[in-house]
Order: C-alpha cells, then structure tokens, then sequence
C-alpha cells in the first residue's frame, strides 16, 4: 500500500534510523498518521537492505494483543520476535497500553540488539515516566494533524482535484481540518462524523480510562467553552472569570487541572506569552489551539469563519511542524502573533491577519508592532494577498503560497 510522505517529520527521524542507545518516541493526537509514519520508516529501512526479519511491528491497539497488560508479557513477546546477532528494529505502537512499559522498553535499549520506535497518543501517558526513568536515553518526535501543504500534497496523492484558487483550498481546509483520513472521505458532512467520532474516541480512551474527572458535566462544559473560543489569550484567572459569566463556577485548582488534561491529551495547544525586552516567557497568560480545527466545525452549530484565530491557526501548526518553538509576543504594549525561535536558537517575528488592503488603520497595525523589534531577525506579514507591500524590510507573503512552498521563516 502506498503512503503520502510526511517528509517533514522522516527528515527530524532519519539521522536516528540505526541509533541503538536512543528510544525513538513519536506522539500526536490519536489519527494524525503515526502508525503510518512508522509504516514509511519501515519502507525507508527495507529499501536500505534491511531484511524484514530483523523489523518487527507490534500495534497493541489490536485485538491480538488486547491480554497484554503487564510488563512482563510485553518482554516476552519482543523476545520472541527478534532476531539474534544482529541489529533489529523494534516498532511497537500504542505503547501506553502496557502498564509499565517503560522498564521493559530501557532494559531492551540497554541490550544494544534493536533501534527501538514506539508511538503513544497522549503526552501525558509519555513524557512523565520517560522524562524520570529515560532521562537522557530518548527522542520525541511530535506529529500534527496535516498542515496547510500537506493537505494540498495529500489530496494530490489521492487523486482528488486541488483549486487553482488557493484561497478557496484555505477555506476548505480551515473548515475540513487536516485529519489524514477525513482527507478521503467524499462529503462535508461525512468528514465532520468522522472527526466527532475521533474526538470521542480521544475522551474515551485518553482521557476517561485514564483521568478521574468527578465532575464530567463541568468538564465538557470547560472544553465546549475553549473549542468555542481557541485562539483568544486567558490566564487560568481570566478563564475562570469568563466561564463564572456562563453560569460555571470553577476553582482555579480545578480549572488548571482540566487545562492541563486537554492539553496532555493533545486536544489543545497553549503557546505562551513571551517579552521582547527580558527575552523570558511570562507566567500566566497564554493562547490555546485546537489540535485540528475540524474540531470547532464538527462539535459546534456556527459555520461562520472568524478569520483571526482560525488564520492563526494553520500558521501557529505549519511552525510547530517545522521544529520551531512558537510563543505569542509582547514588545511593551503591542502584541506581535507569534515569535518562532529554531533549533540554532534564531529568531522570527510573524504577524496573521486576513488582509491589510482593507485600509491604512489595518496594515498600520499589522506592520507597528514588527517595526518597534529592533534586531535583525526576519519579520513577516503574512496575510491571503495578493498584491503585496513592502515596507521597512518586513516581509509580506501570501501565507497560503509561503505554505504550500514550504519555506522555512
């Protein structure tokens, strides 16, 4: 079966291919294409000459391994399905199935026989035990739902027509999400039960097996709130303000706790605030994104699109995909959408905005804010225009051109 190469993510694995001493991890949203990841790298390896004998795939999301719940069963079964004398590479998906299984997984790391992958779709289920027992001895990876060119490269892949229009294939992708399966569902509305299903699912098997939420009509209701408002910027008091005004009363203890589930389990994203002057994060206030923004379309009456946070959105996602760390920034009392800091610890400034044609009022603002940062670094404007400024050596790109290009900032 061929794949649609998530190239963006193979590139960040690849250097790791043959690394025994380095447990690979990738997380994500559950149905965002990590299993199908771990299917290309598998491809990758056979088409390098490694003998399928010494790959194995283990997916423990299947009925076959439904009895496996102990540290000890999963031992054995990777004994059993690895060759000795030479290197194997150890798939093992869903991993977070198996109480435990984070000594198992070290103790194979530390025999050296096997380059070892494992997929999980919640951070929460991961990054804690990993962080205190593999302290050192990991890699995580994280994967998103489809980003903007992605989406277009996927439905090229499938066959289906891409709009000369881009700005018609933005709306359809801001209104379908980036669920690679939703991709090849035919109808809007078919698309939008699989997304709510997927949703469900995530609340089923990463949230309610896993979290013991007393009060689950208080928690919906928090979820509904911030799925009705993502991209606005709360502090957990601020929250608990605006949802006190909704009939809700919430302690902040409570309040965070429920933040902190939502976003362990990959169904929000926060971004923090960061200052310019102090080049520090700051406490509190921070923006939070759907996983996928299929989620506000499916789980909500309203069809009209709020370009602000909805145009954010794929920009906040397109920069997370590339590697870089995204915080939202403040220059003393202007707000710059988003600082973008990469692996060289180098910097870029972005302003989102639908247009700035509409008046003068509107590219003053997008434009005041990149004019009062002061370093080098690259600034952007990125908007759905056409016909582009110049000014002050700040960029001003089309965004949905920028993506599908998949230029770095």
């Amino acid at each position: 079966m061929q794949l649609y190469l998530r190239e963006k993510y193979l590139r960040r694995i690849r250097g790791f291919y043959h690394s025994a001493d380095l447990i690979k991890v990738i997380t994500g949203i559950r149905r965002c294409g990590k299993s199908c990841l771990m299917q290309m790298i598998m491809a990758e390896l056979r088409e390098q000459g490694i003998s399928a004998e010494r790959i194995c795939y283990l997916n423990l999301d299947r009925r076959g391994f439904k009895h496996l719940k102990g540290p000890e069963q999963l031992d054995e079964l990777i004994a059993s399905h690895l060759q000795q004398g030479s290197l194997n590479y150890l798939f093992i998906d869903e991993i977070q199935n198996v109480d435990n299984f984070e000594s198992v997984i070290n103790s194979w790391r530390e025999e050296g026989c096997c380059s070892i992958f494992i997929t999980g779709s919640n951070s929460y289920l991961l990054s804690g035990e990993l962080a205190t027992k593999l302290t050192g001895r990991y890699l995580e990876f994280e994967m998103y739902t489809l980003t903007f060119d992605e989406y277009l490269g996927m439905k090229a892949f499938c066959g289906q027509q891409v709009a000369d229009n881009l700005l018609l294939e933005l709306q359809n992708y801001l209104q379908e999400g980036g669920f690679p399966r939703a991709v090849t569902i035919e109808s809007l509305e078919d698309k939008r039960t699989y997304v709510a299903n997927v949703v469900e699912e995530i609340f089923h098997k990463d949230i309610r097996r896993r979290v013991k939420i007393r009060n689950v009509e208080a928690f919906e209701a928090v979820r509904r709130y911030l799925f009705s408002n993502f991209g606005a910027t709360y502090s957990v008091n601020s929250l608990q303000i605006a949802l006190k005004k909704t009939g809700l009363n919430i302690s902040r203890l409570t309040l965070h706790r429920y933040l902190q589930v939502l976003v362990e389990a990959k169904i929000l994203y926060e971004c923090e605030r960061f200052d310019l002057k102090s080049r520090r994060a700051l406490a509190g206030e921070r923006k939070y994104y759907l996983g996928d923004l299929s989620f506000y379309f499916s789980l909500n009456t309203d069809n009209r699109l709020n370009y602000g946070p909805l145009l954010e959105s794929p920009v906040f996602f397109y920069a997370r995909s590339l590697n870089y760390r995204v915080s939202i920034g403040r220059i003393g009392n202007l707000e710059c959408d988003f600082i973008l800091r990469d692996t060289a610890l180098d910097y870029a400034y972005v302003q989102v905005a639908y247009t700035i044609a509409a008046s003068a009022e509107t590219e003053e603002r997008e434009y005041r804010a990149l004019e009062r940062i002061k370093d080098n670094y690259p600034k952007y404007v990125m908007t759905t225009d056409y016909l582009l400024q110049r000014r002050n050596g700040i960029r001003h790109v089309n965004l949905m051109e920028f993506m599908r290009a998949g230029e770095r900032f």
